[in-house]
């Protein structure tokens, strides 16, 4: 594990969380962006994909799942304390490819939302399976770069926003932390939850009411000891980690 090089950035006035699926933002830095929002950062959150694979069922109507998983991400940015946008690029899920149109539209939203903080996947996580992490990672990066700069994409008439950081969550070497307490966790933990059909695929919350309840108490408590972890590697009660990107280069 790398060592840890920066700690509690100051508290952004405003901050964009982009995610490969609906619940990627809340799993990635769900407690954070809770922190922030509990001291007035107006935070929101754009999802790349629209979660239309995401159930084991084979007969299920996929264009109702999107529409639920819509719905989960909008209550789930609510137990964030998020008062900010959530925005959807639309992408079919397991099919995001980082192109031109694509990254039009995250720059875009960069533009309009102007975060102070932007985070994302880390795309250089080694072994990294699905390849819509991979795919919002470059994303989240290369929309970055197209924000700031004025010659990409003029024909948006927004003017060009730099934002002053940016976290990358799953990150292969972290070095950054920010401190949680348990009211984060906690808003984390709800946030999670909010996304109720992902209950089975996701969380492994299943079951009959007795079993599904175990379940769901053992997924919080995953959750509270990977913050405690996370806290022990930065020295404090808990945290969670990110990779601290320049966005000047």
């Amino acid at each position: 594990m790398s060592e840890v090089r920066s700690r509690e950035l100051a508290v952004p006035a405003r901050a964009l969380a982009v995610g490969a699926h609906p619940d990627d933002v809340e799993f990635g830095a769900g407690a954070t962006l809770a922190k922030w929002a509990a001291a007035g950062c107006e935070v929101s959150i754009v999802v790349c994909t629209d979660g239309s694979k995401g159930t084991w069922d084979p007969e299920a109507d996929t264009a109702e799942l999107v529409r639920t998983r819509r719905r989960e991400a909008r209550a789930a940015a609510d137990a964030l304390g998020a008062t900010g946008e959530v925005r959807f690029l639309h992408a079919v899920d397991g099919e995001l490819v980082n192109d031109r149109a694509i990254r039009s539209a995250l720059a875009h939203h960069i533009r309009d939302l102007r975060p102070d903080v932007l985070l994302g996947h880390d795309p250089w996580k080694r072994y990294r399976l699905h390849p819509d992490h991979r795919a919002a990672g470059f994303l989240t990066c290369d929309a970055l770069v197209a924000a700031r700069d004025p010659h990409f994409f003029p024909e948006h008439g927004i003017a060009p926003h730099r934002p002053g950081a940016l976290l990358l969550f799953e990150a292969e070497s972290p070095d950054h932390a920010e401190k949680v307490d348990s009211l984060a966790v906690a808003a984390k933990i709800a946030a999670l939850e909010a996304h109720r059909s992902q209950y089975e695929s996701t969380m492994f919350i299943s079951g009959d009411p007795e079993a599904a309840a175990a379940a769901r108490a053992r997924f919080e408590d995953e959750i509270r000891d990977d913050v405690a972890a996370v806290g022990r590697w930065a020295g404090v009660a808990g945290a969670e980690r990110f990779r601290l990107m320049p966005t000047d280069r």
